[in-house]
């Protein structure tokens, strides 16, 4: 909650902050306005850490540079088309833009630049009015011409002027909302969720490089699933993740939740605590978020009604895990993450065998091979997906992954399970079956690596005989 006193002291001290002192005297000393804008004004009055500070001004990108070039450590120009020259000063990375007053053809959201003149015409073109506010410098004056103090103290977000119109120029702004929303936890206006459902199928002309950006921005907050659900209730995540809202379209087979959506929003909240608990210093993990996200999106297509009334969704996990890949891919995820998200999703539901009867030493290996570096999201992914309300049996689940971990541990220690490999290397199985290069290598190589899961660690010369056998048996049988 926003205490306008202690706000209003926080901007004071932005004030005070060397470069921001600095640049204000300097632009003031040329002859042009100059103030903090957006965010950093925001986050100064609600209490929140500003990592970047955005100026804008009414000089031209030539007079910025000219003024900010004595006193930059560096400064590079790559937004100069519009208008943002960029510079390291007194240790703090900023941005300075021109002030702007863009027009939209509705076809893109690239808007036709155009330079303006005055701060509040600026301002007024922003997404949210929270985030339509300025700091004058040097004279400290707030400038707030579309009532984003008062927002702030309603906990609302609202666009500066009519959201159709606003969201009209920019439909990405739609996806910065429930970002913003899940980031500061306020409210949406109704007005402005009106909007963004009846416009949700213009979210088609952003590209999916900058709708990938938003989702990520959004998972990384702290209470993504508020941002989740609004784009879920406005229509936008069917324009560009469609089978999250189709969840909502099965029961939860767990009778926990009404829906198999509102279990996977249980596992999502549940795994970022779990990876808390664990990784307290840890950045937000957006793999195992849309792990989490999207581990049961399978089920709809899997679904399948059973003789007495029984639900099923065999093999769900490897259709959701083939369905959330070319989501992903089309979302321009990087490889690495599709490959992440997709290998947990593909055995998120491995666990749950081990919890109707203990595994053998083979099979605990087999499970951190198939894991791979994968292993310790599978954990918080795995345990997230308890949500049973059945003590009984959540106090059951939670003791066999306790087990599974302790068990994993002791055979880490034994035999260097992160180095899952066959005791004999390539060179050696060539060297001793008197063969080059080739298939025949491959398979003798998948052949030890099996006797290692199954048995663990047997020795070399054990290996080696063990190799001799294999080859000269499928030799007479070839």
């Amino acid at each position: 909650m926003l205490n306008m006193a202690e706000g209003l002291a926080r901007l004071d001290a932005l004030t005070r902050v060397p470069v921001v002192a600095t640049l204000g005297t300097d632009f003031a000393a040329a002859g042009f306005e100059l103030a903090v804008v957006g965010g950093p004004v925001r986050d100064a009055l609600l209490g929140r850490e500003t990592h970047d500070l955005d100026f804008t001004t009414d000089a031209r990108p030539d007079d910025i540079l000219r003024i900010v070039k004595p006193i930059a450590t560096a400064h590079w120009d790559i937004g100069r088309a519009f208008g943002t020259i960029g510079a390291r000063i007194a240790g703090e990375q900023v941005e300075i833009t021109t002030y702007r007053a863009d027009s939209y053809d509705g076809v893109t959201r690239k808007p036709t630049v155009e330079f303006g003149d005055t701060l509040d015409a600026d301002l007024i073109r922003r997404d949210f009015t929270v985030n339509a506010m300025a700091l004058r410098l040097p004279a400290r004056t707030l400038v707030d011409p579309s009532g984003g103090v008062e927002d702030l103290l309603a906990e609302r977000l609202r666009t500066p002027v009519d959201p159709k119109v606003s969201f009209g120029d920019d439909p990405l702004r739609m996806m910065r909302g429930a970002r913003f929303a899940a980031q500061l936890g306020f409210d949406i206006d109704a007005d402005t969720l009106d909007a963004m459902a009846a416009l949700r199928e213009t979210l088609a002309i952003v590209s999916p490089e900058r709708i990938q950006s938003e989702l990520v921005r959004l998972l990384q907050s702290d209470d993504p699933v508020r941002g989740i659900r609004i784009l879920v209730d406005t229509g936008l995540m069917a324009e560009f993740l469609p089978e999250i809202p189709a969840l909502r379209l099965e029961v939860d087979e767990h009778h926990h939740h009404k829906d198999v959506y509102e279990h996977s929003l249980t596992v999502l909240r549940q795994a970022i605590e779990l990876d808390a608990q664990r990784h307290p210093d840890a950045a937000p993990d957006v793999a195992l978020r849309l792990a989490a996200l999207l581990h049961d999106i399978g089920k709809p297509s899997t679904r399948k009604l059973e003789p007495g009334g029984a639900v099923t969704f065999h093999h769900h996990d490897l259709k959701g895990a083939r369905m959330a890949r070319k989501r992903l891919r089309e979302l321009r995820f990087d490889a690495a993450t599709t490959d992440s998200v997709c290998l947990l999703i593909e055995l998120h539901l491995r666990f749950f065998g081990y919890s109707e009867g203990a595994w053998t030493d083979s099979a605990v290996r087999r499970y951190v091979r198939d894991a791979g570096d994968e292993l310790e999201r599978l954990h918080i992914l795995t345990r997230a997906d308890v949500t049973t309300r059945n003590k009984r049996k959540a106090a059951r689940l939670a003791g066999a992954y306790d087990d599974i971990e302790r068990r994993i541990a002791e055979l880490a220690e034994q035999e260097q399970l992160d180095a899952m490999r066959p005791e004999l290397d390539g060179n050696r199985i060539q060297e001793l079956l008197g063969i080059g290069p080739g298939r025949d290598v491959g398979h003798a190589y998948r052949y030890l690596l099996d006797v290692r899961l199954d048995e663990g660690l047997i020795g070399p010369d054990a290996a080696e005989q063990r190799l001799r056998d294999w080859w000269a048996a499928r030799t007479i049988g070839g």
